[in-house]
C-alpha cells in the first residue's frame, strides 16, 4: 500500500512517519511536503506545497491512503485555503482514502476565528472525498510546556477563564494517525485524540508547580488585557488574535473531552501529563 503523509516536514509529519517505519515497514511511505529532501531514510520525499496548488497533482499520484495536517500558518483565511487546496488535490489525483488532522470543538465559524479552517476543511473532506477519516486532536501538551518555559519567570499560567483542557501528547497524536493510515474500518469516521483526563488551569499549574519545585499559579485575565500584552511584546496581530481565539476555546470548554480513541486507533493509552512534565522540567538529581 501506498501511504503519503502531507506536511511531512513538520514535527507531527515527522512524528507519524516513524510510527509508520515502525509498524508498517511493508508499506510503501512517501513524505510530501515543501522540502522533500528532508525526508527519512527509507522514505520517498515528493514536493507538495499547499500554496502552490499545481504541485499536488504529481505529489498524490498512486498514493492509497494520504494523511493532510494543516500547517501553522495563522493568517486569516490562509489555513482553510491550503486545506481545501490538500483535498481538493487529493481527491483529483484519485486518492482513495484521505485522512484530515483537525481539532477537538470543531464546529461552524467564520474567520478569523482559528477553528474556521479546521470547519472548511473537514466540510470539503466529506463532500468530495471518496473515503474520508477526520483525527480531531485536543491541545498539544508540548504546547502547554513552552508556555510554561515563558510563564514560569512571572509566577503563573495566565487564561481570559478557569477552563479544562485534556492535553495530549503529539507522539500519541502521531501514533493514532498511523493506526488509521494502515488499519481497516475507520472510512467516515470522526476521532477524537485526547489526554487520558480533563486539566483545570489551578490543577495544571499546581501539578507543574509540583514536578519542578517552583511555585507557579494559575491567573484569568481580560482577553484584551491578553491581546494588548502580545502587542506590546512585539507580536503581530494575527497572532495575539489566533492566542486569544484559541483561549476562548478553552473558556469555551471545546477541549474538556476525554475520549479512548488514542488507545483504540495506536493500540497502547495516551501518557499522563504529570510524565511528560517531568521528562521536561523535573529537577535533576545529579
Amino acid at each position: 500500500m501506498n501511504i503519503g503523509v502531507g506536511g511531512a516536514s513538520g514535527k507531527l509529519g515527522q512524528a507519524v512517519l516513524r510510527e509508520l517505519q515502525a509498524r508498517a515497514p511493508a508499506h510503501r511511505l512517501i513524505a510530501i511536503s515543501r522540502t522533500p529532501e528532508q525526508a527519512p531514510a527509507g522514505v520517498e520525499g515528493r514536493l507538495g506545497d499547499y500554496d502552490r496548488p499545481e504541485t499536488l497533482a504529481k505529489a498524490y499520484a498512486g498514493l492509497d491512503r494520504l494523511l493532510l495536517i494543516p500547517t501553522s500558518d495563522m493568517r486569516p483565511g490562509m489555513r482553510g485555503d491550503q486545506n481545501i487546496a490538500g483535498i481538493r488535490g487529493a481527491v483529483a489525483a484519485g486518492v482513495k482514502h484521505i485522512v484530515l488532522m483537525s481539532a477537538a470543538g470543531t464546529r461552524e465559524e467564520e474567520e478569523p476565528a482559528i477553528g474556521a479552517s479546521y470547519w472548511r476543511g473537514e466540510q470539503e473532506l466529506i463532500k468530495t472525498a471518496p473515503k474520508w477519516t477526520v483525527l480531531r486532536m485536543n491541545y498539544y501538551a508540548e504546547s502547554l510546556l513552552d508556555e510554561v518555559q515563558t510563564s514560569a519567570a512571572q509566577g503563573a499560567l495566565a487564561g481570559i477563564a478557569e477552563n479544562r483542557v485534556a492535553f495530549v501528547s503529539r507522539d500519541d497524536i502521531a501514533a493514532a494517525a498511523a493506526g488509521i493510515l494502515i488499519g481497516d474500518g475507520h472510512a467516515g469516521a470522526i476521532y477524537n485524540a485526547t489526554g487520558s483526563r480533563s486539566y483545570t488551569g489551578a490543577e495544571r499549574a499546581a501539578l507543574i508547580s509540583e514536578v519542578m519545585g517552583k511555585p507557579l499559579g494559575y491567573i484569568t485575565v481580560p482577553a484584551e488585557t491578553l491581546r494588548a500584552g502580545m502587542i506590546e511584546a512585539g507580536l503581530p496581530d494575527f497572532v495575539a488574535n489566533a492566542v486569544v481565539s484559541i483561549q476562548s476555546i478553552f473558556a469555551d470548554g471545546a477541549l474538556d473531552i476525554v475520549t479512548g480513541d488514542i488507545e483504540k486507533l495506536a493500540g497502547r493509552p495516551p501518557r499522563e501529563l504529570r510524565d511528560l512534565v517531568s521528562e521536561r522540567f523535573k529537577p535533576s538529581t545529579n
